[in-house]
């Protein structure tokens, strides 16, 4: 399994609209969200590079345990997405556009290769960030739900915000939801 690995720094993540301090670790990221290639050895089909997805947060979580690593609060999902100066976007503070990232205005109307974006990398390298998939979180709602972080190809620009949270109940399995790893470096 071929998975890349990125060290993002810890620090004071300002989380949510009141931007209320949190305290995040260092940690590795896989470099995209995991894919079918890196799961199911799929290289040569058609899918290999687009994001998996279809899987439950519990499903989701086991993947991430599998991979020896976890999901990741929404509070270090914000911190790796905004950085210490809270970008608007992965990207940075420009206004979206097609290069950046796979979002309903895009018109593709499903997930393409994790790869496609390289414009809408974090400055640390992490692509697909904002669209293409939700990312399942560890962080429970109430009802039974899960915070989704990042937009998909069927969002809107504004939920690809780097503040912006979503939910969706936990049994729920959709080709807009997929999931990134985190663990200790």
């Amino acid at each position: 399994m071929n998975i890349e690995w990125v060290e993002v720094p810890g620090g004071t993540c300002r989380f949510g609209d009141d931007a209320r301090p949190v305290a995040v670790g260092t940690l590795l990221w896989t470099r995209t969200p995991i894919t079918y290639a890196q799961l199911r050895g799929e290289r040569g089909s058609e899918r290999g590079l687009h994001p998996v997805t279809g899987m439950t947060h519990a499903e989701a979580a086991e993947i991430a345990r599998a991979l020896d690593g976890r999901l990741p609060t929404s509070a270090e999902w914000e911190w790796m997405a905004g950085g210490p100066a809270r970008r608007r976007w992965p990207w940075g503070d420009q206004d979206w556009t097609p290069e950046l990232a796979n979002l309903r205005d895009c018109g593709l109307g499903t997930t393409c290769p994790v790869d496609a974006h390289p414009d809408g990398a974090t400055p640390e390298g992490l692509l697909d960030v904002a669209g293409n998939t939700w990312e399942w979180t560890a962080r429970a709602t109430m009802g039974g739900g899960v915070t989704l972080r990042g937009g998909s190809y069927a969002s809107t620009v504004l939920y690809a915000r780097t503040t912006f949270l979503n939910a969706a109940p936990a049994e729920l399995t959709s080709p807009g939801i997929g999931m990134r790893v985190v663990r200790q470096p």
